[in-house]
């Protein structure tokens, strides 16, 4: 991509500036916000594929599900962790472990979309992702570059659905590199020349057919105005990783993933509402152990560090950590040693935003005879439970372009992560 690249992608919608949302009972909720102590980020840990929660978050030990897969303590009483996760282990205190999440989605697509959404896929609607009904729902004003952000994303990123395009995710890949066509290739004379000539063209154009085009629709020259406006401002700095002391950027691990996951602390620490950074590779159909045990080396050190990075930052109270997949693996093997898709009882860790830690939500059935978990969670109520946390109405409906109410959320309060 090109600067007029750039700026022609922004204004169609896909740089995720949610600070444009011109309603002042939003701005009025975000202040609320703000005021009441409320969160104010959250952090996605996207594991595609499907992690295992036998090899992550749930071993079962000496079980016949556990195919060797051994478990170690942490610093939460009674907490255990796969092996591997050690310096995940150090942070437990911190962290909860949903044992029992579940969801009827186990093609990869669906499963995406459902627990990107807390939706089911429907073919009448596409329904905002969490981080799309942050930016919509508590816009920040203040904020120069986007405010949902998608690091090393695959073929399905977070996006605005009925929302808008605005509200998809800003993507970027690994934060070694900069932020791409950012700089004018031009001097800044030529550059306010091009700008001067640009405005002219469109001059003539509103007084053409283009003029009967709805601006809240296309919102093309706001988009353009902001495209800008990021390319200008000093929040950039919060991409670039490189300035970080090395100490620090080596606690995450020398890994894309590890550079994402410490981009993501200090865009939230910039006021970026919601940051998703993926890492690939968790679809182990083939040798599942060796596999998940490469994954578990990438996140561990990261997820680890990004913990303890938010609590140096004083950040931890403010944002939500949440760690997942779209659905967990099977408790057996199959014939090539892999594990399959499974959305019948699988684990997500959260941590931060005032909900408490070392704790664990629901179980699941160490025979692998049982497929129903003890006390389930559904996704739409993880959903639900960050956005009562975030101080939004979950339930509140808002009407699609076609004029069809649909509530934020259909899901319910996990009350195990409201109470102190």
């Amino acid at each position: 991509m090109n600067r007029r690249n750039f700026l022609n992608t922004s204004a169609a919608g896909l740089a995720g500036f949610s600070w444009m949302t011109p309603m002042a009972d939003l701005l009025a909720a975000n202040a609320k916000n703000t005021k009441t102590g409320h969160p104010k980020a959250v952090i996605l840990l996207w594991l595609a594929g499907g992690p295992s929660q036998l090899e992550t978050f749930d071993p079962h030990p000496g079980s016949p599900i556990s195919f060797g897969t051994k478990a170690i303590k942490t610093k939460a009483k009674g907490v255990q962790l796969a092996a591997g996760l050690e310096q995940t282990a150090e942070v437990m205190k911190d962290v909860t472990l949903i044992r029992s999440v579940t969801s009827k989605e186990g093609d990869h697509e669906r499963a995406f979309y459902n627990v990107k959404t807390g939706y089911r896929p429907n073919p009448t609607v596409v329904h905002p992702s969490i981080g799309s009904i942050l930016c919509h729902q508590l816009p920040n004003p203040k904020i120069e570059i986007p405010t949902h952000i998608s690091i090393l994303p695959n073929q399905w990123p977070a996006r605005g659905g009925y929302m808008g395009a605005q509200f998809n995710a800003f993507q970027m890949g690994d934060p070694k590199q900069p932020v791409p066509d950012l700089v004018s290739f031009t001097n800044e004379h030529r550059q306010s020349q091009r700008e001067k000539g640009l405005s002219i063209v469109e001059s003539a154009f509103s007084k053409g057919r283009i003029a009967r085009l709805d601006e809240q629709k296309t919102l093309h020259q706001q988009n353009m105005a902001n495209a800008r406006r990021m390319m200008e401002s000093d929040q950039l700095k919060a991409f670039d990783v490189s300035e970080v002391p090395k100490n620090e950027r080596l606690a995450y691990g020398d890994t894309r993933f590890g550079r994402a996951c410490l981009a993501a602390a200090r865009l939230v620490e910039t006021g970026v509402r919601c940051v998703e950074v993926t890492l690939t590779g968790w679809d182990t159909h083939t040798n599942n152990h060796e596999n998940q045990a490469k994954r578990v080396d990438i996140l561990d050190p990261a997820f680890a560090a990004l913990i303890k990075d938010l609590k140096r930052r004083k950040l931890l109270d403010d944002t939500i950590v949440l760690c997942g997949g779209e659905f967990g693996r099977t408790p057996k093997l199959n014939g090539v040693e892999g594990r399959d898709h499974w959305p019948k009882g699988f684990s997500m860790a959260i941590a931060g935003g005032g909900i408490p830690g070392g704790r664990i939500v629901g179980a699941t059935d160490p025979s692998g005879e049982k497929e129903r978990p003890v006390n389930p969670v559904r996704v739409q109520d993880i959903h639900a439970t960050i956005q009562h946390k975030m101080g939004i109405d979950f339930e509140k409906e808002l009407i699609t372009p076609v004029g069809r109410p649909i509530a934020l959320s259909d899901g319910n309060v996990i009350e195990e992560l409201i109470g102190s």
